[in-house]
């Protein structure tokens, strides 16, 4: 059974034919069938929406020969995921013509889809609709930035949180952006104490809850590589 019905898959290959320009590399990381039985030591890395992220992310690469589906299991290829510092599953990561630290942990579905095209599209293209301060403040940044962006698919405002952070990393090398679907990962949302969403976590350091505009998004990212910088929540 397929994911898109056929409205949304022509509107998204209109969409990509459009705007894709350079070649995007989709890595997906799942985990197959044979490792659903897990021992209880690893028990807690089950994926239940594993299947649905690979379809989705299929059917995506079909409707355009400039997208490449690469596919990794994350139990047999443990290093290879550590070095990318992929901590949980599905993961996807979207390089363009680099890797511009564009991040989704957990199924991008509901209003994420339009950020998973978003995310495509600029990692295609390697460039922002930021404004241009905000791009001069990005550059001015010397120091790793981790941000997470906590949603859910039934969120109509997480969609602007993901592509402020997630533009921010293309336009810095130094900051690495993450979708975390709450839902799938319930021991984040403890963690981090997620009662609303949209909620960002720059650094472990600050926290910014709901969708703000990207000059107050900029603030509170600057504020994290800053000496002053809050304690850790």
């Amino acid at each position: 059974m397929e994911l898109l019905n056929e409205s949304i898959k022509e509107a998204t290959r209109k969409k990509l034919e459009t705007e894709l320009t350079n070649p995007v590399k989709l890595i997906l990381f799942t985990q197959e069938p044979s490792h659903l039985i897990l021992p209880d030591s690893i028990r807690g890395q089950e994926c239940p929406y594993c299947q649905e992220t690979r379809k989705l992310l299929e059917e995506v690469a079909a409707l355009n020969p400039k997208i490449q589906l690469e596919i990794h299991d994350f139990l047999a290829e443990k290093e290879l995921a550590e070095s990318l510092n992929v901590d949980k599953i599905p993961a996807i990561l979207i390089y363009g013509e680099k890797e511009y630290g564009l991040r989704f942990f957990g199924f991008p579905a509901g209003y994420e889809y339009a950020s998973l095209l978003k995310a495509i599209i600029q990692a295609s293209k390697g460039k922002t609709d930021l404004q241009e301060s905000t791009k001069e403040a990005l550059k001015k940044i010397k120091s790793p930035v981790h941000i997470q962006v906590f949603v859910t698919p039934t969120c109509p405002y997480c969609p602007m949180a993901v592509e402020l952070a997630h533009s921010m990393a293309i336009e810095s090398p130094f900051i690495r952006a993450d979708m975390v679907e709450a839902s799938e990962f319930p021991h984040l949302v403890n963690k981090y104490q997620i009662f609303g969403v949209p909620k960002t976590v720059i650094n472990e350091a600050i926290s910014i809850e709901g969708a703000v505009p990207e000059k107050v998004f900029l603030e509170n990212v600057l504020r994290a590589v800053s000496p002053d910088k809050m304690e850790k929540i």
